[in-house]
């Protein structure tokens, strides 16, 4: 067994990729590395460490075959707000507007319903949407890519970080990871402060195009409560914005109107959007699609794009999609 260096000092990029080399490989204990991870997080990660990281969960994950315009649209989760599935919504609805959407997510690790516990209640066989993924992707424009299946490394990683019920520099690897090594993403992350750390590591390790998005009160998605930080990361660099939802056309709703619940309660909720239903709910999930169409290389606006997105609701693409995808999957 290997013994975990101390968090402090920081390590550089290379260093982390053989830290977490190590990790991913069972050369330590699970007590030094929940010891290491903890430390870590409560001195912050820096972009080294976390590009570095990423790129030894990388190395050994099993990539699909994908279209060279797929998406995806996740967050890092650890934001202790418990919303309903924004990330898990907004793929459908970009992938109902004709963009491929390679949707990499887990179950819950620190929040209460994670993207495969929701869409596992809504129907979906989780284990069979695993294995028709590429054919899925290919041939109605969407896959769930279950990092259980991708990263067996991370098997003996998971109980870990649900034992220790907080966010880690885990959560940060994961979108930065995905199988089907796409070049275009919307990832949001719990702290506005970092904003500009993680853009920096996603640059570290290339881009087409990736927003790194995080609203003012600690929101892994663009929020509508407030204001939000935007890092737009192009290729090896990136600028920072702000952004509210009123450039979407979008009105103001506080957090709580998109409180969720367990998996059940927000299978419901996914479904009632799908459906048509308006409110906080819906809105937010278009103001997030319409950073996912724009990082897609839309021409629109904000606006243009958040309505693109209602129109995908109310035309019933989305739900088409999503029982067309439960059905291929069956």
């Amino acid at each position: 067994m290997k013994t975990l260096p101390l968090a402090v000092p920081h390590m550089n990029e290379q260093e982390a990729e053989e830290v977490f080399g190590w990790i991913l490989d069972g050369e330590a204990s699970d007590e030094e590395i929940a010891r290491f991870l903890l430390a870590m997080t409560e001195r912050s990660e820096t972009a080294d460490e976390i590009a570095g990281a990423a790129r030894a969960l990388r190395a050994r994950l099993i990539p699909i075959e994908a279209p060279d315009n797929a998406v995806d649209c996740c967050g890092t989760g650890g934001d202790g707000h418990h919303t309903l599935n924004v990330s898990t919504a907004v793929s459908l609805v970009v992938a109902a507007c004709g963009i491929p959407v390679a949707k990499h997510g887990n179950r819950a690790a620190s929040s209460k319903s994670g993207a495969a516990d929701t869409l596992e209640a809504l129907g979906l066989d989780m284990e069979a949407a695993g294995r028709t993924a590429e054919r899925t992707l290919a041939e109605i424009g969407i896959c769930f890519l279950f990092a259980k299946n991708h990263h067996p490394a991370m098997g003996r990683i998971q109980p870990i970080r649900q034992k220790l019920g907080k966010r880690t520099i885990f959560n940060l690897m994961g979108p930065l990871s995905n199988p089907a090594e796409v070049k275009r993403q919307l990832i949001g992350i719990a702290r506005p402060g970092y904003v500009p750390i993680y853009a920096e590591a996603k640059a570290k390790l290339g881009t087409e195009r990736t927003f790194i998005a995080s609203g003012d009160e600690g929101l892994d998605e663009l929020s509508l409560a407030g204001g939000n930080e935007l890092a737009d990361v192009v290729g090896n660099d990136f600028e920072m914005r702000r952004l509210d939802a009123s450039m979407a056309g979008l009105p103001q709703a506080p957090i709580e109107a998109i409180r969720g619940g367990d998996a059940k309660h927000n299978a419901a909720a996914l479904k009632a959007l799908l459906g048509g239903a308006p409110g906080p709910y819906r809105d937010a999930v278009c103001f997030n699609a319409a950073a996912t169409l724009m990082v897609a290389g839309d021409s629109g606006d904000w606006a243009e794009l958040a309505n693109r997105a209602g129109e995908a609701i109310d035309s019933g693409a989305a739900e088409s999609l999503l029982a067309r995808w439960i059905e291929m999957a069956a």
